[in-house]
């Protein structure tokens, strides 16, 4: 299981790399092995400016369905197209090609208030 450094990470199992003012977001390598086979991504938030912890869409697996949560407040920009046609992105290339949002970050401070890839890894043991 990888843990990027570069990367932030939330309790509920999102990683956010900023650019500026810019957040790309997905779920995190744990995430996606807990959850299995990955078969469809729903986020219709696009252009929606929502606050941290506030669902943003789902994702559906073989055996669950689960809740996207932001990791910070801002404006959702960007979904990714090709997990449309590709979920199963999510669940081989979850910091790559399997990304999930971009958005616009309210406050790019609140980004240093999540958990560097150290601290996810314990939680995650």
């Amino acid at each position: 299981m990888t843990f990027p450094e570069n990367l932030r990470y939330t309790k509920d199992h999102e990683w956010l790399k900023l650019d500026g003012d810019v957040a790309t977001i997905g779920v995190t390598d744990f995430a996606q092995s807990e959850l299995g086979d990955i078969v469809y991504v729903e986020i219709e938030t696009k252009g929606k400016a929502l606050t941290a912890e506030t669902v943003f869409g789902t994702v559906e697996a073989v055996k669950t369905v689960s809740d996207l949560f932001l990791p910070v407040s801002g404006t959702i920009t960007e979904i990714n197209p090709a997990l449309e046609a590709q979920p199963e992105l999510v669940n081989t290339d979850p910091y790559g090609e399997g990304w999930m949002i971009k958005m616009t970050v309210d406050n790019p401070g609140d980004v240093e208030k999540l958990m560097d890839a150290a601290a996810y890894q314990k939680l995650v043991g």
